[in-house]
């Protein structure tokens, strides 16, 4: 039976979490797009952009540290514990320190789902703001069908998820540009969607990353670096694909 939430029978869809990722693997997606603009897939981006390959891991996760040993990776370490020499979440930090040859760097929200994707037959790709014209061309030569997860955020005290507006932006980014770059990509309705509200804020990107929600939580942290930084411009030919379990640009 097919499930109504795979989104089928369209070239672009999109959903929310790790539990829409799942349903749109179960569908028969070819390629994953993980959007985790504040701030795990910009973190990516500016990393890859570095040549630092990142591999992905769920947040919390006991071994870490020991698995970046074995790696011969740096970890990246929370916002909160960074400092001078430190890689953190922050892509700030990633700009301004030192760029390693490996970095692993968990995540709560788009490096788990990234780490989930990794185990099923599927490309992943990881796309944000900055490198969504480079991801879009991609698609479209690569062929779909073609899966945007918005990654979301998640609520404090049960965990649930919070649809997160930045990342619908970020996966309306990416949809925008298959569709300039392959006009008859048929998109479902929430694909469109996405990429409806991202042309409305595009004019005044920058001022809406910075008012939403997560914007101004990142703010008032100390971190409006970040923020900056995840609004682009939109100049990264970055393309970030999960291969053996490392997200490396593609050409």
């Amino acid at each position: 039976m097919v499930s109504p939430f795979g989104q089928r029978p369209f070239d672009i869809r999109m959903e929310w979490g790790p539990r829409g990722a799942r349903e749109l693997v179960d569908e028969g997606i070819a390629v994953a797009v993980v959007v985790d603009v504040l701030s795990f897939t910009t973190s990516v981006t500016v990393a890859v952009e570095r040549g630092t390959a990142v591999l992905p891991l769920a947040w919390g996760a006991v071994d870490a540290a020991e698995r970046a040993r074995d790696l011969d990776a740096v970890v990246a370490a929370g916002r909160r514990d960074g400092g001078p020499g430190r890689i953190t979440l922050s892509p700030a930090s990633i700009l301004t320190e030192s760029a390693p040859p490996r970095l692993v760097l968990p995540s709560p929200n788009g490096s788990a789902i990234c780490e989930q994707l990794a185990a099923v037959d599927v490309t992943v790709v990881a796309a944000s703001l900055r490198n969504a014209p480079a991801v879009g061309r991609w698609l479209a030569a690569h062929g779909g069908p073609v899966g945007v997860v918005a990654s979301g955020e998640r609520w404090a005290g049960d965990g649930s998820l919070r649809p997160a507006v930045e990342d619908a932006w970020g996966a309306g980014a990416v949809i925008d540009a298959v569709v300039a770059a392959e006009p008859s990509a048929t998109l479902s309705p929430e694909a469109a969607a996405a990429r409806a509200g991202y042309c409305a804020v595009r004019p005044d990107l920058r001022a809406r990353l910075a008012a939403c929600a997560s914007g101004v939580e990142l703010v008032d942290k100390g971190f409006a670096a970040d923020v900056a930084i995840a609004a682009g411009p939109s100049t990264s030919s970055a393309v970030p694909v999960l291969t053996d379990g490392w997200f490396a640009s593609v050409d």
